[in-house]
């Protein structure tokens, strides 16, 4: 449960539910309001338009995917437990927060610039997991990839399952909730290893 420390926070936390439900447009102030539990005169008071609430919730997502990327990548490891580091972190997150990436889509689609600004300001710095991934290469640790490649492959491995929760569920499933809880608990685990079995080589001790 997540625990309110002020009337900002409050108001923040509302906007998230309401936008993750709504998006941008279909928003209302009165509706986060309604949310947060207070009137419509102190949220102006907080944030005069829902443009600067949007822009306070969007930074917040974004910073817990940072987050996760910044602690994920270090130029000192090597490249297998940083693959088994990097798709656990992402899948964990994605878990304990399922909504980013139907929030992140959503923006994608109606103002994919921001996306990109926000990812140009972060502290994260790709080049480091570019490098990491040619040395790997380099080394004859994994098959010649592009980084670009990988990492996009990886990601979309790990997303999917949430942005198509309703078809695996309802389609997939059959319908059966925790069928659908299992297979999401197996994820990490499926993820490394299939992409350990398409990309690394094997070294000559193991032939």
């Amino acid at each position: 449960m997540v625990k309110i420390k002020s009337t900002e926070d409050k108001i923040v936390h509302a906007a998230k539910t309401v936008f993750i439900r709504k998006g941008m447009d279909g928003a209302r102030m009165h509706e986060i309001a309604d949310e947060a539990g207070i009137n419509k005169a102190l949220l102006h008071y907080y944030f005069r338009t829902k443009n600067k609430l949007f822009e306070r919730v969007f930074t917040i997502v974004f910073r817990d995917v940072f987050k996760v990327l910044e602690q994920g990548v270090t130029q000192e490891m090597d490249f297998e437990p940083f693959l088994e580091n990097f798709i656990e972190r992402y899948i964990n997150l994605l878990k304990s927060k399922p909504y980013i990436p139907h929030f992140v889509i959503h923006e994608l689609n109606r103002k994919p610039e921001r996306i990109v600004e926000q990812m140009q300001n972060s502290s994260f710095k790709k080049q480091h997991l570019f490098d990491l991934i040619q040395k790997a290469v380099d080394d004859g640790v994994i098959r010649p990839i592009h980084p670009v490649h990988l990492i996009t492959n990886i990601i979309a491995l790990c997303i999917f399952p949430f942005v198509a929760k309703p078809i695996i569920i309802g389609f997939v499933l059959d319908g059966d909730q925790k069928k659908y809880r299992d297979y999401i608990s197996e994820r990490t685990e499926e993820v490394t290893t299939f992409v350990k079995h398409a990309i690394l080589l094997k070294r000559k001790d193991e032939a």
